[in-house]
């Protein structure tokens, strides 16, 4: 009997083994949400740092409810890192039963490397993008035509740029799991993404564009690293195709 005619269970049985699974990932949610926004102040206090640093000591807000949704803001983002851990869990235990036991080796590491990776690209973007983009874009005050010109972000503006930044370096960052998950599925080869190396490199570039604001250096700090990763998801998949190899001629030796 195969291993996964061993965990073959009747379509009701998965229903509610997804429903208990999914209870599991709203209450680790909801707990997490409650811790968060409990820290929420102390949250949007590190998530401003940048802007301190750039020279700015004032967030404003113009509607009456605009800094209370910003701490529920906040405190959902940071309750979504918090549970991801648990969130992943129980997606893995669910549907772990009706992998061979190569596909969860295989799958494995791609969810462990996901969050680091995740969290690498993210701090790059708050320790090095975000502070570079600041500094450009504030650079704007001072007096034009007699009038002076201050900044004066709104909080929730500056919650939204911030996690645009955080969101799209960390997304951008899993470059590598993304190309190396299509290859593993037969989707495509190692050759393929070779040949499209220039469309990916524009494409980087590209998506630099569309994430960062308008100053040539930080549209180079998300573009970089993304052909730099691009580069190691082929490295990656050269070792993986190496190990497959040696896997097939291991089992045609004792036939």
């Amino acid at each position: 009997m195969s291993e996964i005619d061993e965990s073959r269970a009747p379509l009701l049985d998965h229903l509610i083994e997804l429903r208990r699974r999914l209870l599991y990932c709203i209450a680790a949610l909801l707990l997490a949400f409650a811790v968060a926004f409990y820290f929420s102040e102390t949250i949007f206090a590190f998530l401003v740092q940048p802007l301190l640093r750039a020279g700015q000591g004032t967030v404003i807000y113009t509607e009456i409810f605009e800094a209370f949704f910003v701490q529920v803001k906040v405190a959902f983002f940071a309750a979504m890192m918090i549970a991801f851990p648990v969130i992943a869990n129980q997606l893995w235990q669910f549907v772990a039963p009706g992998l061979y036991r190569k596909e969860k080796k295989a799958l494995l590491p791609f969810l462990l490397a996901t969050p680091l990776l995740f969290l690498l690209g993210a701090a790059m973007a708050y320790y090095v993008a975000i502070p570079m983009a600041l500094h450009f874009l504030l650079g704007f005050d001072g007096v034009v035509g007699g009038v002076k010109r201050e900044a004066l972000p709104a909080i929730g503006n500056y919650l939204s740029f911030i996690m645009q930044f955080l969101f799209g370096f960390g997304l951008a960052f899993l470059l590598p799991v993304l190309l190396m998950l299509l290859e593993r599925a037969g989707i495509v080869t190692r050759q393929q993404l070779k040949s499209a190396r220039r469309y990916a490199i524009v494409g980087a570039f590209a998506i630099a564009a569309v994430l960062t604001p308008p100053d040539v250096g930080s549209q180079l700090l998300l573009a970089i690293p993304l052909c730099i990763l691009y580069e190691f998801a082929l490295i990656g998949i050269w070792f993986t195709e190496r190990r497959r190899a040696r896997e097939a001629e291991a089992n045609e030796e004792p036939a």
